[in-house]
């Protein structure tokens, strides 16, 4: 008998991929990349959206019909809990600018330049920097939550399915009567803060009223009250906007609404300041001081 022939064994099986496109038993299927939004384009995006608002509030103004009734209600509102802080809060702030500055004066010699300095001040800077400071931290607190609470509950969605639009009817009442507000309450700091400024540099630091008066009408001019209503009414702009717009993203149900007040408020304060400086810096540009 002849012995058994050897068995050869089998071959590896190969690698590579065979020419129909599937791929081979002994190598795993490729796994398709999923592309996530980068992190970094998010303030963009969120950016972008927020300008978007505001073109679409700013459209929606001259649109009909318009809800008189929601504005009036959002004014009365929004008025009525920021008068009382704004006035209360002016009188410090011009009872320290008037210290300030008048102690400044006071070292330079130039004590008779004490109430125009002041003066300007409050009208230029403070008072619209503290109308628009209380009607986010106020009003537009309140107008954020009002909004994302109805976010939440689908309201907003079950007025677009009505063919209603959240914009025109929630949103531009609310940025008018802060806008409107705004520029009412400047007017009303401007006069308590300057009282409050004469009051203490006449009578802490011994100034005298005419001087105090004779300076402010030396270095005062119309536009320097203009550009502080101007100030104030892109300031309530601004806040309304902010407000809204963080309104209608909330994230997380509750909780998110919470975040989205504290949110609003903070870039409210952080757009303020930037806005307030490229403002000033135009108007010192384009308006010569008095008697330059």
């Amino acid at each position: 008998m002849t012995a058994p022939l050897p068995v050869r064994p089998p071959e590896p099986p190969a690698t590579g991929t065979p020419a129909s496109g599937t791929p081979a038993s002994g190598t795993p299927a490729p796994k398709e990349e999923h592309r996530r939004p980068s992190r970094l384009l998010a303030p963009l995006r969120q950016t972008g959206q927020l300008f978007a608002l505001a073109l679409a509030v700013a459209r929606a103004i001259f649109r009909r019909p318009f809800q008189v009734r929601e504005f009036i209600e959002q004014f009365w509102f929004v008025a009525s809990v920021t008068i009382l802080p704004a006035a209360l809060v002016s009188i410090p702030f011009g009872a320290v600018i008037a210290l300030q500055v008048g102690s400044l004066t006071e070292q330079l010699g130039a004590q008779s330049f004490t109430g125009g300095a002041s003066v300007l001040a409050v009208i230029q800077q403070a008072s619209p920097l503290i109308v628009a400071l209380l009607i986010a931290g106020a009003a537009g607190s309140a107008i954020c939550a009002d909004l994302g609470s109805r976010k939440i509950r689908e309201e907003l969605d079950a007025m677009e399915v009505m063919g209603v639009s959240p914009v025109q009817r929630l949103v531009v009442p609310r940025v008018l009567a802060t806008m409107f507000v705004a520029v009412l309450l400047n007017g009303l700091v401007s006069v308590v803060g300057t009282l409050g400024g004469y009051f203490f540099n006449v009578i802490m630091q011994g100034g005298t009223p005419g001087a105090y008066l004779a300076s402010f009408s030396a270095l005062a001019q119309l536009p320097d009250l203009y550009i502080g209503e101007l100030k104030a009414l892109i300031f309530g702009f601004i806040a309304g906007i902010v407000a809204a717009y963080r309104g209608l993203h909330p994230r997380g149900g509750p909780k998110g609404v919470g975040d989205a007040v504290n949110q609003s408020v903070v870039i409210t304060f952080m757009l303020l300041f930037a806005v307030n400086m490229v403002l000033t810096a135009i108007y010192l540009q384009i308006v010569p001081p008095k008697g330059g």
